[in-house]
């Protein structure tokens, strides 16, 4: 048993903080990633503690909106941005290599001179060494890389989000009937109003995403930070104008976040034409069968995730408004504080995808190892942190005694699970690093049928509580199938046993 791949990964773990190249590489890479994933969850939550405060009907309508648009949106999300990722920093990584070797064979060639000049080169090596790699990082740094995946990102970006903003738009009201919010109910017209104000939205989110895939890529997640506290920032600020000083109620919210989310893409936008070379100069370059491939296989993983999530939505609302509301405000800090984790699986997948790109398996390895030890520790800290922090901050969203009462027996379920979930993120980001996308998928596919099976009879005997212990049951599988494909060494994780 020990001498599994898996434990063999994780028996030093004295080197989780150590700081050599690899931890300073992979912080800097996982620090910004984090905050700029947390930042919209976190703005979302603003606008939940807004909401909240109108009442909770208004509450429980703009939750399930979130609902149906957040999933709506991972469905092309998750496989646009993982996809561009490992894309990008494999050619990044490929170009890069090339580049070395060819400066280092015009170095070998300059040092095949008569003895003398060989005499002088060896007194400036070290000065000429310093210039050289000065030069090449500036390079690197600072002239604008040609990376057809990029151009591939945006334009399926830019149509998927135009896709969904249609779809979401005709189709809102069915949508939310489906969602258990009846034509009968209250909460219908607010919830109606919000989604579809807030699907106009979609083309920037999705290329914003389509972007932030690229930056992660090239190993930048200080620009997608930036940029989206910028936005959430605005977001932040309008909500209260819009929503009490306008007196525009839900329709407030939405319109606040969706100038937030055009704000985001123009700057990212803006920043990524200095770094790459957005015009391919061929059909070809731009990859879209290699993006329809390996996308399928993520679209069904992804399809499988949101059908488990957006069930347990579902159940909510049909317990009532109350138990929506209270639903709401557990999931998007569950949401959030798992989202912390996936920064640590953007520093995995970006590092990951650039050593097997150069089949530098000790990297990969070592990578592997470091990931995955930061994440028990992190699981950990945000399970301490939310036991105790949720029980006081609960009051921030709402003030209805029936609404907390529920969010307490929610708490620890999103407290407790913590450390499984983050496992279940990074073993995804690590899986995607290794362009291990057939397994992700399959393995979901397995994961969703269990869950959904535990969502429906779990709801129907316990109710809400019975939802909560359904999500956890999904979270630990997909933990348990990240497990198994690394802990075994199958697939690209062979080398593990050598």
């Amino acid at each position: 048993m020990v001498n599994m791949p898996l434990f063999l990964l994780l028996k030093d773990a004295r080197s989780v903080f150590r700081k050599d190249e690899l931890g300073l590489e992979i912080a800097q890479i996982a620090i910004p990633a984090a905050l700029a994933l947390a930042a919209d969850p976190i703005a979302s939550i603003i606008d939940t503690a807004f909401i909240g405060h109108i009442g909770p009907v208004k509450l429980a309508a703009v939750g399930v909106s979130i609902a149906v648009f957040n999933q709506v949106s991972k469905i092309a999300i998750f496989p646009l941005v993982s996809i561009t990722t490992s894309f990008v920093a494999e050619e990044d990584a490929t170009g890069g290599s090339t580049a070395e070797e060819h400066e280092d064979a015009t170095l070998e060639g300059s040092f095949s001179v008569n003895k003398e000049v060989e005499e002088l080169l060896s007194k400036s090596e070290s000065t000429y060494k310093s210039s050289s790699m000065s030069s090449s990082y500036t390079k690197r740094e600072y002239e604008r890389r040609h990376i057809p995946s990029a151009s591939s990102a945006l334009l399926v970006g830019c149509v998927l989000g135009i896709i969904q903003a249609l779809f979401l738009v005709f189709s809102a009201k069915p949508i939310l009937n489906y969602m258990g919010v009846n034509s009968d109910s209250p909460m219908l017209i607010p919830a109606e109003r919000y989604l579809i104000l807030r699907s106009l939205g979609a083309p920037a989110v999705l290329l914003s995403l389509a972007m932030q895939g690229v930056f992660r890529g090239i190993k930048d997640t200080k620009t997608p930070l930036y940029a989206t506290v910028i936005g959430d920032a605005a977001n932040i600020v309008l909500d209260p104008i819009f929503i009490f000083i306008f007196q525009m109620d839900v329709s407030g919210a939405a319109i606040a976040h969706v100038i937030s989310q055009y704000l985001i893409c123009v700057i990212l936008l803006w920043k990524l034409i200095e770094h790459v070379d957005l015009l391919s100069p061929s059909i070809k370059d731009l990859q879209f069968g290699r993006f329809l491939k390996k996308g399928s296989l993520l679209l069904m993983r992804v399809i499988a995730a949101t059908i488990c999530v957006t069930l347990a939505a579902s159940l909510a609302a049909r317990h009532g408004s109350t138990s929506m509301a209270a639903f709401q405000v557990c999931l998007q800090i569950w949401l959030a504080t798992s989202l912390l984790a996936d920064g640590l699986a953007v520093a995995g997948q970006a590092i990951l995808a650039s050593a097997f790109a150069k089949k530098d398996y000790d990297k990969a390895k070592a990578t592997a190892s470091r990931i995955l030890l930061f994440a028990l520790v992190l699981g950990l800290v945000l399970s301490i942190f939310l036991s105790v922090g949720l029980q006081f901050a609960s009051r921030l969203f709402t003030e209805d005694v029936n609404v907390l009462h529920l969010i307490s027996v929610g708490i620890p379920f999103v407290a407790a699970t913590q450390p499984i979930n983050v496992l279940a993120f990074v073993f995804d980001g690590v899986n995607y690093g290794a362009s291990d996308f057939a397994y992700s998928a399959y393995s979901m596919v397995l994961v969703a049928i269990i869950s959904i099976l535990c969502l429906f009879t779990l709801s129907s005997s316990h109710g809400y509580v019975g939802i909560w212990v359904a999500l956890n049951i999904f979270m630990s599988s997909r933990a348990f199938a990240g497990f198994l494909r690394i802990g075994t060494g199958m697939g690209p994780w062979n080398f593990l046993k050598s």
